[in-house]
């Protein structure tokens, strides 16, 4: 799958391939035809969390230089992922691994420092520490995670969807991307209700293959009152709950999993690893990017159409030249006919 090159200017006009796991059927369409495919009573979530500066080149007491990019941060106790030298330009894979960090370790990043306080043992790359630095210091140093596909470097605005909010993205969450303002409000100007929840989406590669296959890791979400009524609201009269990304199937499924099948307004953690043979309890389909069937996303396809069709789908795309990757191309995972 080609990669898109950088962010579109025109993001209705990227193409949509929707996916219907009823019919058994690909067809495709435009982003723009989202409003006309999602009907009046169904309700659409999207993940707000704005993306995080997380990327930060940083120094050890040695002088090495190493990258560190963020997992999460809860004051002044950060968890992240370590790579050694090298920039953006290389892919992630192919960075070479960073030193080896002891707990007790100090690096140092700009005018900041961070003592290591803990290496974990499921990889010397993910480390917690503890920094004197603020959230707003983060800003000052970092940059957002970079892509080896780009053709130059992204800008934090590149990276923030349309209604971006609090700051608790890693990485974009990037299924939402392509959504305009004018494309929400039609969708609400024809019936279909909107709403919004926060989640921490995280890294996509770790440059370590034994930490990616554990991918995501435990995430946080908070889901808002109004949503949460809404979710109820929305399944008591029968309409479908469409989430934009799989962020938000991963935050409304592991919260109907921790309330016996119920979305509880709230702060709360997930650890679902969602894929074949899981059967969604909240959501009915999804919109999310074009997804190799190598990639881990492909899996937590699965849980909403058969392998089969997933790798018809991919394979139409591929030939029908398809953009790929985090700034690539969308697909909408959806019955059309009724559920």
């Amino acid at each position: 799958m080609i990669a898109a090159s950088f962010p579109r200017e025109h993001p209705l006009e990227e193409r949509l391939l929707h996916v219907d796991p009823r019919a058994n059927t690909i067809r495709d369409g435009k982003v723009g035809d989202l409003a006309a495919m999602i009907r009046a009573g169904d309700l659409v979530i999207v993940n707000d969390a704005a993306t995080l500066p997380g990327s930060i080149s940083a120094r050890t007491e040695s002088g090495a230089v190493i990258e560190l990019r963020l997992l999460s941060r809860d004051g002044p106790r950060w968890n992240v992922v370590v790579f050694g030298a090298g920039d953006w330009r290389t892919k992630t894979e192919d960075r070479p691994a960073p030193p080896r960090l002891e707990a007790g370790a100090r690096i140092s990043f700009g005018p900041y420092w961070a003592r290591i306080e803990a290496v974990s043992s499921a990889s010397p790359r993910l480390v917690s520490m503890r920094t004197d630095a603020s959230l707003r210091d983060l800003y000052r140093v970092g940059k957002p995670v970079q892509y080896a596909y780009l053709e130059r470097d992204l800008a934090l605005w590149h990276v923030q969807t349309a209604y971006a909010a609090r700051p608790w993205a890693a990485e974009m969450p990037s299924a939402g991307r392509p959504l305009t303002w004018g494309l929400l409000l039609e969708l609400r100007r024809r019936g279909v209700k909107l709403a919004s929840l926060t989640h921490a989406a995280g890294l996509s590669s770790s440059g370590d293959p034994a930490l990616d296959a554990r991918l995501p890791l435990v995430e946080r979400y908070d889901i808002p009152v109004e949503t949460a009524a809404v979710v109820e609201e929305t399944r008591r009269a029968g309409g479908r709950i469409v989430a934009i990304g799989t962020t938000v199937v991963r935050a409304l499924e592991g919260a109907a999993l921790a309330h016996d099948g119920r979305v509880l307004p709230g702060e709360g953690e997930t650890n679902l690893h969602i894929g074949p043979g899981f059967r969604p309890r909240i959501v009915h389909g999804l919109l999310t990017g074009v997804h190799d069937p190598a990639a881990s996303h492909f899996s937590l396809l699965q849980a909403f159409a058969s392998k089969e069709l997933l790798t018809r789908a991919y394979a139409h795309a591929e030939r029908e030249g398809y953009l790929g990757h985090e700034f690539g191309d969308s697909s909408l995972i959806l019955p059309i006919s009724a559920c």
